[in-house]
């Protein structure tokens, strides 16, 4: 099931966050707190948008999202999804992608935009729910 996130879910959110990331292929370490903040922090902005899936009332899935305001028409770009490890490949991120394609069609958005680690799995996953690359339009990075 997929429902509309409420505050009280960011710390089973920030759970999935860690577990998701603190591995060999993100090398990230999270902890709970830098966690909770994180996500607190796209919670609150003015036009977050979020979605979490549950299974058996439990939460197992989650995306974090905004409206962003773009000259011809706004779209919704996606900060943050992520599946409990043992739960992906089970349908669980292609029912948040259809939740989201709902609320770009109900607000009549011009669909939705994220980046990804290109050396991750999540790329095709993207494809496969109808992303595209874009030729003309690259992510840069610079490291101070």
């Amino acid at each position: 099931m997929i429902r509309q996130m409420q505050k009280c879910d960011i710390p089973a959110c920030a759970e999935i966050l860690c577990a998701v990331y603190n591995n060999e292929m993100w090398q990230c370490h999270w902890t709970m707190e830098t966690g909770i903040a994180y996500l607190e922090d796209y919670f609150e902005a003015k036009k977050f948008v979020g979605f979490v899936s549950e299974e058996n009332g439990k939460i197992i899935g989650a995306m974090f999202a905004h409206e962003k305001i773009w000259w011809n028409n706004s779209e919704l770009y996606i900060d943050e999804m992520f599946i409990l490890p043992e739960k992906q490949r089970s349908g669980y991120g292609s029912m948040l992608i259809n939740a989201a394609d709902e609320y770009v069609k109900e607000h009549s958005l011009a669909g939705l935009t994220l980046c990804t680690n290109k050396y991750a799995p999540a790329p095709n996953f993207y494809r496969r729910n109808g992303f595209a690359d874009n030729e003309f339009i690259m992510f840069m990075y610079k490291e101070v």
